[in-house]
């Protein structure tokens, strides 16, 4: 499938499921492409291409979610709900050999991206907040990972909710919660703060874009109050 295709097809999938009352939304480089269309310049730069469909869905979905790739024509891989212990579903297209990912709750890899009740926010991918979080969880994080964030942040506003831009009052509120999760979220801003400003694709302005939008997100999770637990971890800090 050509890359107009995959869009097609991700786009059909989410209005399809939402007129049978099931909840799926984008995530991954569609969703990034999908909610930052002045930008996608950047991930054809990198020679991106599409390989799957991800989607987003509420684990107590999951039965409707088989159904409605069952109706599609879509194959499941029935031994992955009970493995991942009802956290992920796999179907494949026998026709077209389209590979759809679906991850219930949430995205575990090397913190946990949380969506339960979040997703009404958008129609057709995860809130704005979640796509920056899925990039920035990534300890060892390569450059298409921090291209896609310097996308959503040039495309998007760093503001205090999620219907306006990029909702740093929730990034800050898990940040908060889990040392962990803050020292890998700082670290990875800094890192789209420095291929932003070396990055020859972006303009002077689209640099200083990425770089104020940067320093508000860190002010946003600075200012956030910690709890004990966090400030007793962060005194150990990368020796754990």
């Amino acid at each position: 499938m050509q890359k107009a295709e995959f869009e097609a097809e991700a786009a059909r999938l989410a209005a399809a499921a939402a007129d049978r009352g099931v909840t799926i939304r984008l995530l991954g480089a569609l969703a990034f492409a999908y909610r930052c269309p002045d930008h996608t310049y950047l991930q054809d730069a990198l020679g991106r291409v599409y390989t799957d469909i991800d989607f987003a869905g509420y684990g107590k979905q999951a039965r409707e979610i088989q159904r409605f790739f069952a109706e599609q024509g879509f194959a499941e891989d029935a031994g992955i709900y009970a493995e991942s212990q009802g956290t992920r579903l796999i179907f494949e297209h026998p026709a077209t050999g389209l590979h759809v990912d679906v991850f219930l709750d949430g995205l575990e890899f090397c913190h946990t991206v949380e969506w339960r009740d979040r997703l009404a926010i958008d129609p057709v991918t995860i809130p704005l907040a979640e796509l920056l979080l899925q990039k920035m969880q990534i300890v060892r994080i390569n450059e298409k990972d921090l291209i896609d964030t310097i996308m959503l942040l040039l495309e998007h506003p760093v503001t205090e909710d999620d219907d306006a831009g990029v909702d740093a009052a929730f990034v800050a509120r898990v940040c908060a919660k889990d040392w962990g999760w803050w020292r890998t979220l700082t670290m990875n801003l800094e890192k789209v703060r420095q291929m932003a400003a070396s990055y020859p694709q972006l303009s002077d302005a689209d640099k200083a874009r990425v770089s104020d939008r940067v320093r508000a997100m860190e002010d946003r999770i600075e200012a956030e109050p910690k709890g004990r637990g966090w400030r007793l971890r962060a005194k150990v800090g990368d020796r754990k």
